[in-house]
Order: structure tokens, then C-alpha cells, then sequence
């Protein structure tokens, strides 16, 4: 049961990362706060960054 649910989490964390590279290749530098190269590099290495840009890197 525990590998289930890990499992759901890294698929859905994986999901978010991806969904946020695209929105973050696609959006113009305006519309995101801070520089799109410190999101990119904050989300590789931490993919749970992706959760941050969602909420704190759009405008």
C-alpha cells in the first residue's frame, strides 16, 4: 500500500514538473517573476519547486 501511494506522489510530482517547464518555455519573461533561468535550475534540482513556481512564480 505505501509503495502505491509513493508511487502516485512521484507520478504527480513528475507530471507538475513537466507541466510547469512547459508553461515556463511558453510564458514570456514578463509574466514570471524572477528570472526563467533560477525557476529552470530551482525545478531541476528540486523538483518540488515546481509546486513554488505554480504558486509564487506566475503573475
Amino acid at each position: 500500500m505505501r509503495k502505491q501511494i509513493l508511487a502516485v506522489l512521484v507520478a504527480g510530482e513528475i507530471g507538475s514538473a513537466v507541466l510547469a517547464w512547459r508553461d515556463l518555455a511558453r510564458r514570456p519573461d514578463s509574466a514570471v517573476r524572477g528570472s526563467k533561468r533560477v525557476w529552470r535550475v530551482a525545478m531541476l534540482a528540486n523538483p518540488g519547486n515546481s509546486l513554488a513556481y505554480w504558486l509564487l512564480g506566475r503573475h
